[in-house]
C-alpha cells in the first residue's frame, strides 16, 4: 500500500509540474509549438506522446475586435492568430449586432467559437459591433471585464476604402437613401466617390455611409459610457499598414501576453504593395485578393474639403480616447 501511495503521490506530482511550467502543446495554425518554460528545457525531454494535455473547450471571447470597418481589422486578426496564446474566432460571427443571432443566445455564440486550452485568448471580430447601437450593453452583458480592440485610420482614406468595397460589390451605400436626390438623379453606383460624399453646393453629404463611419466620436461615446477607456485599446490602422510591429507590440501588451510576434513574422509584399505574414513554420500567408483593392482617384480638391470637414469631428475623438492622432487637416 505504501509503494501504491508513494506512485500515486508523484504521478500526480508530475502531472503537475507538466501543467504548471506549460508543457501542453497547443495546435495553432496547422502547427504545433510547445510551450515549456525555458528553465526546464536543460532537465527535461518532453516526447509529444508523453506530454500532459489539458482538456480543450470553447470559451465565449475574452476580447472582441470591435472594428472599425476598412481600418485593418481582418489583418489585425490574422497577425494575433500567430500568437499561441490566441484562439480567433473563424469568420464574424454578428452575435451582438443582429437579433437573430443574439436571440439564439450566449451557449450558441459559445459554439461559434474555436476549441481553446486554459491560458489562451478567444478573440472574435465583427466590425460593424462598433456602430450598432444596442452591441456594447450586450456585451457588457456577457462580460463587463472583456477587452476591445477598436482600429481607426485617417477618416478620409477609410470612407474612400468603403466607397472601393461597396462599388465591387455593387451596393447602394447611403443612409437614408431617399436624401440622395440632392446629389443626382442617376443610380448611387454610377456615380463617383467626389459627387456622393460631397452636393453640387459645396456641402458634406453627411448622410453617405462612408462618411458617417468615419465620425468615430459619436461612435466611441456610446461605447465610453459602457467600458472603462482602459478596457479600450485604440490602434492606428494607418501604422498597421506600414509598421506592424508598433502596432502589434501595443496589443500583445495590452492583452497581457508575451511579445511572441515579432519582425520575423512579416515580409513586404511588392506586388500587394503591403506586409504579408510569416507563420512560425515559416509558411507565407498574405491576406485574400479583395483585400488591398486599388483606390479610384480622388481629387485634391474634395480630399482637402472633406479633411476640413472631419477637423472639428476628429478633435472630438481625440479628446475622448485622449490621444492626438495627427491626421492631417487639409
Amino acid at each position: 500500500m505504501l509503494i501504491s501511495l508513494f506512485f500515486t503521490f508523484h504521478v500526480l506530482l508530475y502531472d503537475s509540474t507538466i501543467y504548471s511550467i506549460q508543457a501542453a502543446t497547443i495546435i495553432s495554425s496547422n502547427k504545433i509549438i510547445p510551450t515549456i518554460a525555458p528553465r526546464f528545457k536543460k532537465q527535461m525531454k518532453f516526447s509529444p506522446y508523453h506530454i500532459h494535455f489539458p482538456k480543450t473547450s470553447r470559451k465565449l471571447p475574452q476580447c472582441l475586435i470591435i472594428g472599425v470597418r476598412k481600418c485593418g481589422t481582418r489583418a489585425l486578426l490574422e497577425m494575433l492568430n500567430l500568437h499561441p496564446r490566441i484562439q480567433k474566432a473563424a469568420g464574424e460571427v454578428h452575435f451582438f449586432d443582429r437579433d437573430e443571432n443574439y436571440e439564439r443566445g450566449l451557449e450558441w455564440y459559445r459554439k461559434k467559437m474555436p476549441h481553446s486550452f486554459r491560458g489562451q485568448i478567444t478573440i472574435e471580430k465583427s466590425p460593424s459591433y462598433f456602430v450598432t447601437p444596442e452591441v456594447a450593453e450586450r456585451v457588457r452583458a456577457m462580460n463587463s471585464s472583456i477587452k476591445l480592440l477598436l482600429l481607426v485610420r485617417e477618416p478620409v482614406t477609410r470612407a474612400i476604402s468603403d466607397f472601393t468595397q461597396l462599388r465591387s460589390h455593387s451596393a447602394t451605400a447611403v443612409l437614408p437613401t431617399n436624401q440622395l436626390s440632392q446629389a443626382s438623379s442617376s443610380s448611387p453606383n454610377t456615380k463617383s466617390f467626389e459627387e456622393l460624399a460631397i452636393f453640387a453646393n459645396g456641402t458634406i453629404n453627411i448622410n453617405y455611409r462612408p462618411l458617417a463611419l468615419s465620425i468615430y466620436h459619436q461612435y466611441t461615446l456610446r461605447w465610453l459610457e459602457i467600458f472603462s477607456r482602459s478596457q479600450i485599446l485604440v490602434i492606428n490602422g494607418d501604422q498597421l499598414i506600414t509598421d506592424p510591429i508598433s502596432q502589434i507590440n501595443r496589443v500583445q501588451d495590452f492583452l497581457g501576453i508575451e511579445r511572441r510576434i515579432n519582425h520575423e513574422n512579416f515580409y513586404f509584399n511588392k506586388t500587394k504593395g503591403f506586409y504579408c505574414l510569416r507563420t512560425m513554420a515559416g509558411d507565407k500567408k498574405c491576406l485574400k485578393e479583395t483585400k488591398g483593392r486599388m483606390h479610384p482617384k480622388v481629387n485634391e480638391k474634395s480630399v482637402s474639403i472633406l479633411r476640413k470637414f472631419f477637423v472639428e469631428h476628429n478633435q472630438k475623438f481625440y479628446d475622448l480616447i485622449g490621444e492626438d492622432l495627427g491626421w492631417p487637416e487639409e
